[in-house]
């Protein structure tokens, strides 16, 4: 039999409800048409502005072109590409590629996202597909894996029609996406790169003037205005900012990110390898074998919420029990919305002390008068 309990024993103690006491920060007024601040860790909206509106994104496009270059490439940028006439020419910021001329991948991936070569994005697409067309596709399938529900692309670079647009939340998302991937999080924290001749700058002011900037990309087009995507690391907790048509987006992410950090700030709910619970053992010397978390649960908490517990665990448990194997879970609620969770796993062996002495076992049933004892095999002595 299993228990399912709001808290238990032991973990009443060494977990109570968690009450986050810090000083209240005021959300900041922002002048983009949307915005929207996420933890990147739990992906909890912490701020949002017309979030789910599809708006013309600009360069900011660059973000999911270098994650599905990435993910087609494995992370591996050596190969060397001939640069096509076709590639070249494209309207806007650019790499000025040279028909003939032979780059690394490397050099375009990074021309894609530092200096944000339109003909960057044209080129990756059609090394990567074959075509534009097919890359684009591919983009947009990506979009739907991601849960990306208000967007369309109709290019790799962002200049697009009034078919290519997303919302904020979107935008976020994608962030959090490129953020896992260790190619693209490499380049757009990249403030400048010199390759194969050509030294590439980072467009993202942020990087130099936000502490904890740890990159994103930004964007800027007549029809969308000013775009940008940012995200910032401070004591293990990363945000992600998106704002879409902002006149002053550079400080407008300063005051959402100083926002976030201070009103939800990241808490460890339990630790990986943290002893959370006992359970009562059968048939073992050792009286009860303690769980740990198997990982590290963590959520930003705005001043006043409180985190409730819930364990599922055995009533008891005969032994043996093997150190790591799964012994149950916890479960943190926010408001009853479950914000986190982990399997416990049993922190220590522990073995089977019982032994069964079968000759004493029968001869005090015999002296109870619960049965006869059995004669004697032949040839052996009484």
């Amino acid at each position: 039999m299993r228990r399912q309990l709001a808290a238990l024993g032991v973990l009443c103690v060494l977990l109570p409800g968690l009450v986050l006491h810090t000083q209240a920060a005021e959300a900041p007024a922002v002048s983009a048409a949307s915005a929207v601040l996420l933890d990147g860790e739990t992906g909890r909206v912490l701020y949002a502005k017309d979030e789910n509106t599809p708006r013309a994104i600009a360069s900011t496009t660059k973000l999911m072109t270098a994650l599905v270059a990435a993910e087609y490439f494995g992370g591996d940028l050596s190969q060397s590409v001939e640069i096509q006439k076709d590639w070249t020419g494209v309207e806007g910021t650019s790499l000025y590629l040279v028909p003939g001329e032979r780059l690394r991948v490397e050099t375009l991936f990074y021309g894609l996202l530092l200096p944000s070569g339109n003909d960057a994005a044209v080129a990756l697409a059609c090394v990567c597909a074959g075509d534009v067309e097919t890359f684009v596709a591919w983009m947009n399938q990506r979009a739907r894996d991601l849960g990306m529900t208000h967007t369309h692309f109709s290019d790799p670079n962002g200049l697009g029609d009034e078919n290519h647009y997303a919302s904020a939340l979107d935008m976020a998302k994608l962030a959090r996406a490129c953020l896992e991937n260790p190619t693209v999080a490499k380049a757009v924290a990249t403030k400048q790169i010199t390759l194969e001749g050509r030294q590439l700058v980072n467009h993202n002011k942020l990087l130099w003037q936000y502490e904890g900037c740890t990159g994103m990309k930004t964007g800027y087009t007549r029809q969308a205005g000013r775009t940008l995507v940012s995200c910032a690391e401070r004591d293990g907790q990363t945000l992600i900012c998106v704002t879409l048509n902002d006149r002053d987006d550079w400080a407008d992410h300063k005051a959402l990110l100083d926002y976030g950090f201070a009103a939800y700030p990241r808490t460890v709910l339990a630790q990986g390898g943290e002893e959370l619970a006992r359970v009562p053992l059968e048939g073992s010397l050792l009286r009860r074998a303690a769980v740990e978390a198997r990982e590290t649960v963590a959520y930003p908490l705005k001043e006043g919420e409180q985190v409730t517990t819930q364990v599922d665990l055995p009533d008891t448990v005969p032994a043996p029990v093997v150190r790591g194997e799964i012994a149950g879970t916890v479960r943190f609620l926010v408001a009853g919305q479950v914000v986190g969770e982990s399997y416990l796993v049993w922190s220590q062996d522990a073995g089977r002390d019982v032994v069964e002495h079968r000759g004493l076992g029968a001869l005090w049933d015999f002296l109870q008068g619960k049965q006869t004892l059995a004669p004697a095999p032949e040839g052996t002595q009484p």
